[in-house]
């Protein structure tokens, strides 16, 4: 890199006021270590990650079961003579990087797991892969994205090694399984890695992750202050009545029509019982399971459904009067309900002083109008878990190619999900400069 004394003068300027600015935010930047820096490591790194995306996305593995993947992990990063424990969360990886100079940790977080879905994009590393998945064989592939995160991020790795001596403070690389949810019966994911110990020995001040996305075209980033993806948790009503002919319905309890009763009255927990002026909210029903003939009205009904929230409290709120919604709405019509909730991921949170503090950066990588706030995500996300540790910040990067229309592109988890490989750069330039502008010092 030129010395700063031959740069042009306006180049001095610029990187004057940028440094500057970050000053403002109380980041102290080392004049040695600057944004060109982490644009020229990218640069040299970016087939190669390229080659490991297409390695990763041609084999990929189900959440909990992401044994190849975790093997390529520990080899790559062992190659850059960085410490590495295995095994963690069943098939997780952590490397840790000792910076040159005394300083924070803080941590870099990727997700690794594949989903089942069959691939149907036309590419030459597209998956052929296959698994079994809750009794039944499916196609795997990677269309969330993960394969990309896992190549990014030992891209980012790459970088901080070759300028660890200028970093002061270390760098926690988090390579974690089960995202999407570990399998049935099984612990998994965010959640276990922290419940194993991975904060427990030191825990970092701060952690970062990002997440491609269809929903944004290649050369943005999208990062929202504050709430950003919604709680998620998934209940089961069973609703009992007594089987009986459908020409006597009075000689039975009719589960069906007191399902009815719960579905409707379930609903007004968002429309009537919690403040919706404070936070978004949804309860929605995705299966109703009951009966088998026109005219047996049968014994037991199944309700299944989701909640999404942005506010932990209001999460509490919804969980506490969910089943006593349920089961009082049949109890009207002689029934009973029985409410199992299947706790799932918190709401994902930036922290707002760290947002504050990292924005100039990001937006110093993509360009003036290419950093956007974007809306309220009701997906959910188990970054979550480790944004509850520690400060957190998850951003979007946008991976479709500028030329199509984002309203006609596949959504991610569709099995024409694609990624504009030429977005990767971004994510592992942006991911290396937030890394440097918290490490660094002034000499």
């Amino acid at each position: 890199m030129a010395k700063k004394e031959n740069l042009p003068m306006t180049t001095r300027f610029k990187s004057t006021l940028f440094l500057t600015a970050l000053s403002t935010f109380g980041i102290l930047v080392s004049p040695s270590v600057t944004a060109n820096t982490a644009k020229q490591l990218t640069q040299q790194i970016e087939s190669k990650v390229i080659e490991l995306r297409r390695q990763l996305h041609q084999h990929p593995e189900l959440s909990n079961r992401e044994f190849k993947t975790s093997q390529l992990v520990a080899k790559e990063l062992q190659a850059l003579g960085l410490e590495i424990q295995t095994n963690i969360a069943h098939t997780g990886v952590v490397a840790m990087l000792k910076g040159g100079k005394p300083g924070p940790l803080i941590a870099l977080r990727a997700d690794m797991d594949a989903l089942p879905v069959t691939e149907q994009v036309d590419i030459p590393f597209a998956s052929k892969a296959t698994a079994e998945y809750r009794g039944q064989k499916v196609g795997v592939m990677h269309a969330c994205g993960h394969d990309t995160h896992v190549a990014m991020l030992l891209g980012v790795a790459h970088n901080l090694v070759k300028i660890k001596d200028q970093l002061a403070g270390d760098v926690m690389f988090i390579f974690q399984p089960a995202e999407e949810g570990a399998p049935e019966g099984e612990e998994g994911g965010a959640e276990l890695m922290l419940k194993e110990g991975l904060f427990a020995e030191r825990k970092p001040e701060k952690v970062l992750g990002l997440h491609v996305t269809s929903s944004m075209h290649t050369g943005t980033i999208a990062l929202r202050s504050g709430p950003a993806m919604a709680s998620e948790d998934s209940f089961t009503i069973k609703v009992k009545g007594k089987q009986t002919h459908g020409s006597r319905p009075w000689q039975g309890v009719d589960p069906i029509v007191a399902s009815a009763q719960v579905i409707n009255s379930v609903q007004t927990i968002i429309s009537r019982q919690v403040d919706v002026t404070k936070a978004p909210a949804v309860v929605s029903f995705g299966a109703i399971n009951g009966g088998i003939r026109s005219n047996i009205i049968p014994d037991e009904v199944e309700l299944i459904g989701t909640i999404r929230t942005f506010d932990q409290d209001m999460r509490g709120d919804i969980k506490k009067r969910l089943p006593e919604i349920a089961n009082l709405s049949a109890q009207t019509l002689g029934a009973k309900a029985e409410t199992k909730i299947q706790h799932g991921y918190p709401v994902t949170v930036n922290n707002p002083e760290l947002v504050k503090q990292m924005r100039p950066v990001l937006e110093s990588v993509v360009g003036k109008g290419n950093l956007i706030e974007p809306s309220l995500i009701t997906g959910a996300e188990d970054f979550s878990y480790y944004a509850l540790e520690t400060p957190g910040l998850f951003f979007f990067l946008g991976v479709t190619p500028k030329d199509q229309d984002l309203s006609k592109v596949a959504a991610n988890h569709s099995p024409n999900f694609y990624v504009d490989e030429s977005a990767l750069k971004l994510g592992v330039e942006a991911m290396t400069r937030l890394a440097m502008v918290n490490l660094t010092s002034k000499e």
